[in-house]
Order: structure tokens, then sequence, then C-alpha cells
């Protein structure tokens, strides 16, 4: 990789764009970071600490709405890549589909189009596997030439926003032709946190934890290190065969939300009496999604195991991820230092 060059990040309060600023940083980049309003820009500063990385004169801010066309062309100005993390990720459902859909597409459209005005060669985008495997295929097994088709029946607002997002990103490209645009899918992100925004993938972990979720959903999924998502991007921001392709970002086989607390039991004996103790059959689980948003996601997924690709990441890019149970693990390693305690207060074995 070139240094010196500098690098646009969107999303960088998140999960994945605070480690992509550390990394960047870390590998001799610049950065430039855009937030929606003066401010934010503490929160970014505060999650580069806790990865104990010194950004010195190499960190730039630049104000930015992904909702408004301003400030936009001054973000780019002499950006030689764009990773564009940013996206809405609700907590809890909203009220229409439109919270989602248009701000996750309209936004990814316009970074990529100031990217084209300044002449960036190449945006690399996140989008998710909620747009590549949520439509059911007889043989469970999904690559990145698969799409989530975006009226499947029950699928969230969240799942949809993404699927169209992505598709307005390919077609806006092929239209214009003088910009490459390299999009990552990653699965469940887990793995250390540095900032202190919720995480809703932590967040399961902690409430497995603490024991507000004695039973789990049946539901199977592709987990992913945030590091492994973050080195990816790197690896289709400057790869040559990255230009026009989509990557599937998971570690390996699918795992089940039980699964995930038998690894947390393995390797935190003090929490095995609050970690769930029995797994809803599916039956069940389409039930209580009717008056349950929260479980509509495992409904869609109808208790099936899928089998998901990385094969294309690993031999195109030379992309190695880590072992699911490592990426567990130090999710709720991270937890613990970040104050989290159990009910006995014991974590000494932690």
């Amino acid at each position: 990789m070139a240094r010196h060059e500098t690098v646009l990040v969107t999303g960088a309060t998140g999960l994945v764009g605070s480690h992509s600023v550390a990394r960047l940083l870390r590998e001799g980049y610049r950065a430039r970071v855009t937030v929606r309003r003066a401010g934010q820009e503490a929160e970014v500063r505060g999650a580069l600490r806790y990865a104990e990385v010194e950004p010195a004169d190499r960190l730039e801010f630049a104000v930015a709405d992904l909702g408004a066309g301003t400030g936009w062309a001054e973000a780019m100005d002499g950006v030689s890549h764009v990773l564009h993390h940013a996206s809405p990720f609700p907590l809890t459902p909203p009220e229409t589909e439109d919270e989602l859909v248009l701000p996750a597409r309209d936004g990814a459209l316009r970074v990529i189009a100031a990217a084209r005005e300044a002449g960036v060669p190449r945006v690399v985008m996140t989008s998710s596997y909620a747009a590549v495997g949520y439509t059911v295929k007889p043989d469970n097994n999904y690559s990145e030439a698969d799409w989530t088709d975006p009226d499947t029946e029950g699928l969230p607002a969240y799942h949809k926003s993404k699927v169209l997002a992505e598709r307005a990103a390919w077609e806006y490209v092929r239209a214009q032709g003088d910009i490459e645009l390299a999009v990552i899918n990653p699965t469940g992100i887990f793995g250390p946190q540095l900032g202190d925004r919720p995480s809703g993938s932590i967040g399961l972990v902690e409430n497995m934890l603490t024991g507000r979720m004695p039973v789990v959903p049946v539901m199977y999924f592709g987990v992913v290190d945030v590091r492994d998502v973050v080195d990816l991007h790197l690896r289709a921001m400057v790869h040559p065969k990255a230009a026009g392709e989509r990557f599937i970002a998971v570690s390996g086989s699918s795992i089940s939300l039980f699964g995930m607390a038998r690894i947390l039991r393995e390797h935190f004996p003090a929490a095995a009496g609050l970690l769930p103790s029995a797994e809803l059959p599916i039956e069940q689980v389409r039930e209580a999604a009717k008056t349950e948003p929260a479980l509509r996601d495992a409904a869609t997924l109808q208790g099936r195991i899928p089998v998901i690709s990385n094969e294309k990441a690993r031999s195109v890019l030379g992309w190695r991820p880590r072992d699911v149970s490592e990426t567990i693990v130090a999710t709720a390693e991270c937890r613990f230092r970040r104050g989290l305690t159990l009910p006995e207060g014991d974590i000494a074995q932690l």
C-alpha cells in the first residue's frame, strides 16, 4: 500500500469506521473523517485513544451530512481513496421503511457522485450480507452472485435498505463508467469495540453474559471479526482485481445463537449460569415474531443453516479471517475491559 495518501472515511464513529481510521493511521495513511456536525470529532479521537493510536497531524475532519448535498466537494478535495461505511442502523425497528431506505440509498449515491466529481478512482462501500442471503434458496448456499429479493415476505426494513442502496450504487457506477466501486458484504460483525456507540451484535453478547437472554431463537448466521472486515476493505481499496466486485466477509461456517452461548460458557465459566439454557423452536419463533420485531430476522431465516462462501475474498484478495471462537471471545473480553461485571461480581477467572 502507498503511504501518506488521504483516505476519506464515512461512519467513523461506528464499529467498522472507528477500526478503519485506526488501521489507516497505523499504516501511515492520512485519514479525513466526515462528521454530520462539529463536536463529533471527540468520539473519533476517543476511539483512537482506546486503540492506542496517536494520529499526530494525519487526522482531519470534514463536516458533511449524508442527508444533504453540502460539504461533500470540500470533503473529497485531495482524497485518493474513499471508504463509505456510514448507513442508518436503528436499534429499534423504524415506523416506515423509508426512514432507512431513503438515507441509505441517497447517502451512498451522494458519496459516490462526490468522489466521481473529485476524480477519486474508486469507492469501497460497506453493504451487508443482508443484501445477499435473506431470500431462501433450496440448497442454502450463498455467494456474491446472490441477491436478497427486497420483496421477500417479512424482510426487515434494514435488510431492504441494504439491498436497495447497494443496487443503486452499482447502477450509478455502471451508468457513469468513470469511477470504480468495490463492495464488502459482512455477515454479523463482532469483535472488540473502540467507541462507545451501541452495537447490536456486541449488545447481543453482553445480553447473553448478563442473563438477559435465558432462551434464544433457533437462528444460524455468519460471523466475522470487525478487524477482518476492515482488513478486507483496505485490500479492496488498492487491489486491481477488486474493481467492480463485491466480497462477502464471513469467518467460516454459520453458527447458531446457542452455539455462541456454548463458546462463551467454555471461555467464561463464571457466566455459565447466566447464559442461554434453551433454544426456541422455529414454530414458536414465527409466532412470537408477529408481535416482537426483534425476532423477525430469525423468522425470516426459518431456522435454516446458510452455507456462506468466503472463497472469493480469499482467492482474489488473499484475505484470511480469524476463527469464529476467537472473535466471540474478543467481543466478551472487550465488554469486561469496559466495565461489564457479572451479578456475583466475580470476574477474576475471565
